[in-house]
């Protein structure tokens, strides 16, 4: 690699074209140069390797053994570059890579991937399931959707929905809840990675002053719920992560009035580049996707600001 650094990369293609074609007219021919400029590049390998690549003859360009022992190596290796990039902008073209949350990944996208696999047959979807910081003018992640505050700097970021709260339990608890005032009956449920749910949805309702007795408390929402399914108190969610257990009745909200956090869903992306063609696809699947989501659970009513 260190001695390939001390050649221009337009060099070793010059003479490859012009050895192989046998002639630095067809060599221009074939990469749109003049046949001074392959000329130029030729000498320049010559001079930095310090003996001839070819002899010139009146039937044209012909290999000196050092010429003809480089020229193999360069065709293969300038083969194998037009392979490898063919591959690349093949993957570019019909892979969609996605970061997300692991938990939305799990909770909420990935049962409903069979439908945008439906819809775009041709598109490979790879999901990244982190919250890591991402480059996307670097990386091979083409596109994220985040939770928070936004827009960020340096990424272009598409206001999808308002993330909303509302509180979660099993049936069997549900059936005990009247008021807000039962919930100190049962145990709080505790995303100790977001601490802020329980105070933020107990403000909304003026019982800030309610204490709440202390249940299991986990560092990972999916848990959480997972907890709340099982009867093991009462969590509080998101619409996204509660949807599909409201739904199918393995979780109920005593409380349906959705309380807005001030954080929202973003779609997030290189602020440098133009959305590309799958990367609008999944945007559009994504967004009616959501539409299905609504603030809170059904029939509940935004509470007001």
């Amino acid at each position: 690699m260190e001695s390939l650094l001390r050649y221009q990369l337009g060099a070793l293609r010059a003479v490859e074209a012009a050895g192989r074609l046998g002639s630095m007219a067809k060599a221009a021919e074939e990469l749109g140069v003049t046949v001074g400029a392959v000329s130029q590049q030729v000498l320049k390998a010559e001079q930095r390797l310090g003996r001839p690549i070819f002899t010139r003859g009146p039937k044209g360009l012909v290999p000196t053994p050092l010429g003809q022992s480089l020229l193999a190596g360069l065709t293969r290796g300038f083969r194998e570059i037009s392979q490898a990039l063919t591959t690349a902008e093949a993957r570019a073209e019909h892979v969609l890579t996605v970061t997300v949350a692991p938990v939305l990944a799990a909770k909420w996208l990935v049962p409903r991937l069979h439908r945008f696999h439906e819809a775009h047959p041709g598109l490979q979807l790879r999901i990244d399931a982190s919250v890591e910081r991402v480059d996307f003018d670097t990386s091979d992640v083409d596109v994220g959707v985040r939770v928070g505050a936004g827009p960020w700097p340096g990424v272009r970021a598409d206001y999808l929905m308002d993330q909303s709260l509302f509180p979660l339990c099993s049936p069997a608890l549900a059936a005990g809840i009247r008021d807000i005032e039962d919930l100190v009956r049962l145990p709080a449920i505790i995303d100790y990675n977001s601490p802020e749910s329980w105070p933020i949805w107990l403000a909304a309702y003026g019982k800030s002053d309610l204490s709440l007795a202390a249940g299991p408390a986990f560092s990972d929402a999916a848990l959480c719920l997972d907890a709340a399914i099982a009867g093991q108190g009462v969590s509080i969610g998101w619409q996204t992560l509660a949807q599909d257990a409201l739904r199918d009745g393995r979780l109920v909200a005593p409380f349906p009035r959705p309380v807005q956090t001030g954080l929202a869903y973003w779609l997030v992306s290189s602020a440098r580049r133009k959305p590309s063609a799958k990367v609008k696809a999944f945007e559009t699947w994504l967004r009616a996707e959501l539409a299905d989501v609504g603030a809170g659970p059904p029939g509940a009513k935004r509470v007001q600001d």
